[in-house]
This record gives structure tokens, C-alpha cells and sequence, in this order.
């Protein structure tokens, strides 16, 4: 059923609002989400448009560098402000979509703080987002409670601390308007998490601590800023009681690193190597340069020269600026029943972390909590103290042109195209039928991965240098064929269940649609948005 609201003027609701959701979207809460719209809403729009008019000049071959204009900034002595003690000690952090189970497991899993997505491994459904609002108060309350199967999911003594991550300036959440036109999907999840949740959280000498995704340039920071300023104000609590850290998931973001943390230096919680995201920016944004392209995903690692280059200086930049320097999410998950297999994945983990740790990363993400213990062991061997922004990498030394260094170009493989067919089908097929977060091939997928191999297919066709190591060129009429046949083969993968009640048939079409059209979508969440209710 839906319950009458007493709705602001100008706001309209078309989800259904049941007795549970109206506790979330309350008339004051909405009120307070209203006053932030209609004061942000005109930035955002103007932010939007110039990335466009920014994808252009590099649709004409013009390449990102250090701004001019913001030199001072760098060369300046600033640091950001200190953060809360319960957020010292940042070691370990899981990641995982909003469900009520899944905040329950990755709060207790030991992992020092749980990245509780509404972004990337979620499907932005109304009861996902709703949910997950619900989900997230009662941890903080620390009522929190599942009953599944005959068992109780509760919260132990010393559970990992929230850090909620909106969803990114570019998604609209389709169910709410404004002035009858669409509002920001982050701000809404940013007005509704705070206004139920600083007050519980400030008793208990914490904050509202978030992962800021997306962010493309120091002016889209500096609205996060501003609204934290705002949000603050309207609420009566001390400014700096919101913390983000920041994503660099986007190579834009990358020669505005200084700056991002500048801005949001009284309310600064570092930044993030989002290597997934970091991957598929690249090849969006020079997706028509023909001297760009990758290699198979699988080849492009942290040690590719332009991800090794963009990680060093991100620790370099945020020790610096005294902020914590997170590292990369490790996506592979648990091999049941094939100890070798488990072994070799696990060491790949561990491996990873070292590299992290020894590069002088200040804590690292896993996507499983089978995968804590193994990342906790090696930040604790190489990282005795809570973190180590002490470790200053004064070593570094990378040029715009190091940040550009896109290797390796080959090799580009059939069973690489095919990989990413699949893994496209499979993700949004699942995403279709209401679940963002994916496990293929032994790996935990979200919306960045299937970004990469929905852009990597794209490119490859249009691109001079998409030929595969055979000496075939990627063409439409090759990858039509091969998604047909690995559409095919995705029951037999995932089950034949699990197909039947998944939406796979409609991913594959989606997909399809995706690469032949030339027209580039810029994420392959905003069609799938509007093809679920």
C-alpha cells in the first residue's frame, strides 16, 4: 500500500511508500532533502555539462593535464583536518550492496569498516534503495536483525564502521521529482542517511562517513563540500562531522588530485584507488583517440604502466596532505571444492595487498569477508601502526604523460572478447532482475566490471588497433556471432534455474545494443535504469 504523505510543495513520489519506508521518508526528512535540491540541483546540472563539453575536446584528440589554474594549490603547504578516532585504524574494508543480511555479515566479518554501497554493486530499485536506508539506520541503532532459515543474524560487540557510498553526480533517482523534473540519485541518498543518522552516530563519537563515487574534477568535490556545509548548518551539529573519501576512479580525477582533497580538506577522509572504475574512465574518455587501446582486461593489471603511475601518486599525494591513501578492491571471491584453484586466487589477494601495503597504502578493500583475514594479515605483518600517512613518498616522480602511459595494448584474444560477452550477459542480466552485485568466474562483478568489457568491446570495434592476435579485426558482425553464442552457453554457466529466473535473454539484448549503437552511452546504468521499475 502506499501512505499519504504530507509531501513539500513541488515534490512527487512514485514509489510506494509502505509503513516501514514511511519511516525513511519522512515529511522532515523530505523537507530537508527539498532544501538541498533546489539549492545544489543548478550546480550539478552545470557540472554535468561540462563533462560533456570536457568528452568532446578529447573526442578531438585533446588529453587531460595539471591544471594551470590551480598550481598554487599544489605547490601550496595545506593539509586536510584530522579524522574521528573510530576511523583511525582503517586496515581492512569490505564492500557489498545494502540488504539486510549482507550489513549484518560484513559488520561482523572483522573487517575494520563495511563500504555499504548504494552505487556500484546495487540496483537502484525503489525497495533497494529504501531498504538499504532502513538497513543502515537500524545498524547504527544497533537493533539490526535477520531471521532466515531458522537462524538470527545480529550485530556482535565490536562491529565495523558505516561508510555509506551514494550514488554519483550522473544517476537521477527516477522515482522522486522536483518542480516536476528528476533529482540527483546521491543527494537523496546522502539527505535521507544523514538526517536519520548524525544525531546516533555524533553519541557515540563518531560521524557520517562516506565514499564519495565519480568524481571527475575539484569543482564536483567542492559540491559535495558545500552540501556537507549546508547539511551540517541546517542540522545544528559541528562542522567536519561528515568525512568523505574520495574515489579516483576516473583519470580526470587523477591530475586533480591535490586539489579534490583541497576542497574537501575540513571534511576530508582521503582518497580511494578505484582501479575498476579507473579502468573503464580511460577507455570511455578516449574511446574515439586511435592511438588508445588496451589489451584483454585480464592483462591490464595494477602493474600496467599508467595504473602504476596513478596509484604511487595518489599515496604520495594524500601523505602529504596528511589524508589516507585507501587501496583497491581485490574482487576475487571463495573457490568451494577446488582447494588448488582457492589457493592460487587467495594468493593473488594476498600478493595484491603486499604490493598495497609496501606502496604505502593506509588500508586496502575486499569484496568477500573470506578474504578480511587474508588482507588483514598482510597490512598487520607490513603495517603495525593504524595507518601510515607518515610514510611520505618523496621517491615518486610522475608526469602527466606517466598517467597516459596506456600499456599493455596487446594482446586483445578471442576468448578475452568472449569473456567480456559474458560477463556482460551475466551482469546485466542479473542487474535486470534487481541485483547489482555479481559473482562470475570466481570473481565478485559490479557495474565498473561490466563497464570495462562493455567499453572494451565497443572500442575494440571502432578502434584501428582492435585486431585480435590471430590478425582478425573486431567487427559488429564477429561480436554479434559471438554473443549469440555465448548467450547460449550462460545456462549451463549460471544454471538452468537460476536462467529461467534470471533475465539474461533481456542482458544479452541490452548488451548487444549497447556495443553496435555508435552512439556511446556513458554508463551502462542509466538504460538499464529505466528498464526496471
Amino acid at each position: 500500500m502506499n501512505i499519504t504523505h504530507n509531501l513539500p510543495d513541488g515534490l512527487a513520489i512514485s514509489g510506494n511508500i509502505t509503513p516501514a519506508f514511511a519511516t525513511i521518508v519522512t515529511p522532515e526528512a523530505l523537507a530537508f532533502f527539498v532544501k538541498l535540491a533546489r539549492k545544489f540541483e543548478p550546480t550539478r546540472q552545470t557540472l554535468l555539462a561540462a563533462r560533456d563539453a570536457r568528452q568532446k575536446e578529447f573526442d578531438a584528440g585533446v588529453l587531460p593535464g595539471f591544471l594551470v589554474e590551480t598550481k598554487h594549490i599544489r605547490d601550496g603547504n595545506w593539509v586536510v583536518a584530522s579524522v574521528p578516532q573510530d576511523i583511525q585504524d582503517r586496515r581492512v574494508e569490505i564492500t557489498g550492496p545494502t540488504d539486510r543480511k549482507m550489513v549484518i555479515n560484513a559488520l561482523n566479518c572483522g573487517a575494520n569498516t563495511f563500504m555499504a554501497d548504494f552505487e556500484d554493486s546495487n540496483c537502484p530499485t525503489w525497495y533497494n534503495m529504501i531498504d538499504g536506508q532502513i538497513n543502515l539506520r537500524d545498524a547504527n541503532l544497533r537493533t539490526i536483525r535477520f531471521e532466515q532459515n531458522g537462524k538470527s543474524y545480529q550485530l556482535n560487540d565490536d562491529p565495523a564502521v558505516l561508510f555509506p557510498r551514494p550514488r554519483g553526480w550522473h544517476l537521477d533517482e527516477k522515482h522522486v521529482t522536483l518542480d516536476g523534473k528528476p533529482v540527483s540519485g546521491g543527494l537523496f541518498d546522502f539527505a535521507l542517511y544523514f538526517f536519520h543518522n548524525i544525531k546516533t552516530v555524533l553519541a557515540r563519537s563518531s560521524g557520517v562517513y562516506l565514499y564519495l563515487p565519480k568524481i571527475e574534477s575539484h569543482l564536483e568535490a567542492r559540491l559535495w563540500n558545500d552540501i556537507f556545509i549546508m547539511a551540517q548548518q541546517e542540522s545544528g551539529v559541528p562542522q567536519g562531522s561528515i568525512k568523505g573519501c574520495v574515489l579516483i576512479e576516473t583519470i580526470v580525477a587523477a591530475f586533480e588530485m591535490d586539489e579534490i582533497l583541497y576542497e574537501l580538506r575540513d571534511h576530508s577522509a582521503g582518497l580511494n584507488i578505484g582501479r575498476w572504475d579507473y579502468i573503464f574512465s580511460a577507455i570511455k574518455k578516449f574511446r574515439l583517440n586511435k592511438n588508445f587501446c588496451l589489451a584483454d582486461r585480464s592483462q591490464v593489471t595494477m602493474l600496467a604502466p599508467f595504473l602504476r603511475a596513478y596509484a604511487l601518486t595518489l599515496v604520495k599525494t594524500c601523505h602529504k596532505r596528511q589524508a589516507f591513501a585507501m587501496g583497491g578492491m581485490a574482487a576475487q571471491i571463495p573457490i568451494k571444492n577446488n582447494p588448488v584453484a582457492n589457493d592460487a586466487a587467495f594468493e593473488k589477494v594476498r600478493l595484491d595487498k603486499l604490493r598495497e601495503v609496501v606502496d604505502g597504502c593506509d588500508g586496502t578493500w575486499v569484496a568477500h569477508p573470506g578474504l578480511v583475514a587474508v588482507a588483514k594479515a598482510v597490512f598487520d605483518e607490513h603495517m603495525p601502526t593504524p595507518n601510515q600517512i607518515h610514510k611520505q613518498r618523496d621517491d615518486v616522480h610522475y608526469t602527466a604523460s606517466d598517467l597516459l602511459d596506456f600499456r599493455p595494448e596487446a594482446p586483445i584474444t578471442e576468448a578475452g572478447v568472449r569473456n567480456n560477452i559474458q560477463v556482460g550477459i551475466q551482469y546485466v542480466g542479473s542487474w535486470l532482475g534487481g541485483n547489482g552485485c555479481v559473482p562470475i568466474f570466481n570473481l565478485m562483478e559490479d557495474a565498473a566490471t561490466a563497464e570495462i568489457s562493455r567499453s572494451q568491446v565497443w572500442q575494440w570495434i571502432r578502434s584501428p588497433k582492435g585486431v585480435l592476435d590471430d590478425g582478425r579485426k573486431v567487427s559488429k558482425e564477429m561480436v554479434t556471432a559471438l554473443i549469440a553464442d555465448e548467450l547460449c552457453k550462460t545456462p549451463a554457466i549460471v544454471g538452468d534455474a537460476a536462467f529461467q529466473a534470471g533475465k539474461y535473454i533481456e542482458g544479452a539484448a541490452m548488451f548487444e545494443q549497447l556495443i553496435m549503437d555508435d552512439h556511446y552511452e556513458e554508463f551502462l546504468t542509466l538504460p538499464a535504469y529505466r528498464a526496471i521499475a
